[in-house]
């Protein structure tokens, strides 16, 4: 049954779709790093010192910006800290605690002796909202990021307070992520891989999905996506939302997979807009 709509009122350009229903892209994304926006501080991700949590058996790096309520960011496929957009977190930062880590077997994080897939990566990260001394966290998932941010949310529903799925989908076994699955098959079987990246594409392709889950979700969910997005084409996220009651679509138009490289200030103000947003109005 369809849910009632709801909307979402953003003042930006952008094509808005409103139901109740990677930080990185394979290959040809590159991170981006805009220059300063106008009344946002000049901040740096590689010049922040990376500091260290034990969680759920591994050390996972994090580094962290802003203050007020906190808010993970989880980096998609492939990508580690420094790959995240700086013009976008300083947004975030200008409103919340921000929390940026790297994923096990990535950039400055340890790999641990499990075999990682998807779910371990959402155990993962509810076990670092602990060891960072918080109860839960608001939570942005780019790409890969965004499957880690719907496990998490189902499997530790009292981790998660609002959450923004980016480049989303809820499988990689559908026709329209063929070319994303080819990719990660491609990955997954070549030896000369890092192995870190062989772990995350493994972990990709082995992954169940949640479809029939998502009406479990009880969360306020914000889904964004670019229409120009081919790699998690954006009627996936049209399909997830009407499969989550109490969620958001916001769809940009003419942007590609990960838009937020290229529309960073656009991207990170929307997710200001709905953290903030009264729900019961």
């Amino acid at each position: 049954m369809t849910n009632p709509i709801q909307f979402l009122a953003i003042t930006a350009i952008l094509l808005l779709c409103c139901t109740a229903g990677c930080l990185f892209a394979p290959p040809a994304a590159s991170p981006g790093q805009a220059p300063p926006a106008p009344g946002y501080p000049a901040l740096s991700i590689e010049a922040t010192p990376v500091q260290y949590a034990d969680a759920n058996g591994v050390r996972l790096a994090y580094r962290e910006f802003g203050s007020g309520e906190p808010l993970l960011v989880i980096v998609g496929f492939g990508a580690t800290m420094e790959q995240a957009n700086n013009t976008a977190i300083s947004v975030l930062a200008a409103n919340y605690h921000v929390y940026l880590y790297d994923h096990r077997g990535m950039g400055h994080s340890s790999a641990g002796d499990e075999t990682p897939t998807i779910p371990l990566f959402a155990d993962d990260a509810a076990s670092l909202v602990s060891a960072l001394g918080h109860e839960s966290m608001h939570v942005y998932g780019t790409s890969m990021g965004s499957f880690i941010a719907q496990e998490l949310a189902l499997n530790h529903p009292g981790r998660v307070r609002r959450m923004i799925l980016d480049s989303s989908a809820y499988s990689i076994q559908v026709p329209e992520t063929r070319y994303l699955k080819d990719y990660l098959e491609t990955v997954a079987a070549d030896p000369a891989s890092p192995p870190g990246l062989r772990d995350e594409a493994r972990a990709m392709l082995a992954w169940n999905g949640t479809w029939d889950r998502l009406p479990g979700l009880h969360k306020d969910v914000l889904l964004v996506v670019g229409t120009a997005d081919t790699i998690t084409p954006a009627v996936l996220s049209y399909r997830m939302a009407g499969q989550i009651n109490g969620s958001w679509l916001v769809r940009f138009e003419g942007l590609p997979h990960a838009g937020g490289d290229l529309a960073p200030v656009t991207y990170g103000e929307t997710a200001v807009h709905f953290l903030k947003m009264d729900a019961s109005r």
